[in-house]
């Protein structure tokens, strides 16, 4: 699939670290130019882009908070003054503030909701008009199959996943006569700076549930998202695919 990309830029969020940064080298290894989108993880951004241009591809690094509206669109706009183009687009800026129901603040709540899902709307709403004036796209969220299943401990990321799924759905059908696809990735546990926090019983938990004994490495989710992102998923939207080892089945 190497160079299925070449010709084309992508814009991801939460590009800092983690699953964001696998997904932005997975990309650029495609042949796509990036624009990575952070906040609080801006530097290593930078590094990321610097590392990227290294290799022959065109790429950004950009200071957004993914809740602001103006922001998304300035980075939108960004990107397609640097590349002369925007193809995909990949929402995966996240946060957890785990607790359980009866003891989450309405700050932990809000916080979780505003980066996790308004955050995911607001790029996908800033792209829109561009990729339905050029009749292509592709939109790929990144969920969690604790937005599919719940998990305790986690009422505000699951509701903020789930509703990742969803708008995932409704923007498939409203952008599909647009040819624009839309889908989600809902990876399981990962190897991440969100996970290795965890207490050792989290771990050994997901450990239990996978059909496959392992833990996902970032890469495992980035290759996922770089299918969908190809013409080779030219008739696939409004789908969740599950990159879980088998947690959910």
């Amino acid at each position: 699939m190497t160079g299925v990309l070449r010709g084309h830029a992508a814009l991801v969020t939460g590009a800092g670290r983690g699953i964001g940064a696998a997904i932005a080298r997975e990309l650029a290894h495609h042949g796509a130019d990036v624009a990575l989108v952070d906040l609080g993880q801006l530097d290593a951004a930078r590094t990321l882009a610097a590392e990227l241009r290294s290799k022959g591809r065109k790429a950004v690094a950009l200071r957004a908070d993914v809740v602001s509206f103006d922001d998304a669109e300035a980075s939108v706009a960004s990107a397609v003054r640097e590349f002369g183009r925007l193809d995909i687009l990949v929402c995966n800026a996240g946060i957890t503030r785990d607790g359980a129901s009866w003891k989450m603040t309405e700050q932990d709540w809000d916080d979780v909701i505003d980066v996790n899902l308004k955050g995911c709307f607001s790029y996908c709403r800033a792209v829109t008009p561009g990729f339905r004036a050029q009749k292509g796209g592709r939109i790929v969220t990144i969920a969690s199959i604790n937005g599919m299943r719940g998990k305790f401990g986690q009422a505000n990321y699951s509701a903020s996943k789930a509703g990742v799924i969803g708008l995932t759905r409704t923007l498939a059908r409203e952008l599909g006569p647009s040819g624009v696809t839309v889908n989600c990735v809902a990876p399981g546990m990962v190897k991440s700076s969100m996970t290795e926090v965890l207490p050792p019983q989290a771990l050994e938990k997901a450990l239990a549930e996978s059909a496959l004994g392992r833990i996902a490495e970032p890469e495992d989710v980035a290759h996922a998202v770089a299918f969908l992102c190809s013409p080779h998923a030219r008739h696939i939207t409004g789908q969740v695919l599950a990159v879980d080892g088998g947690q959910c089945i």
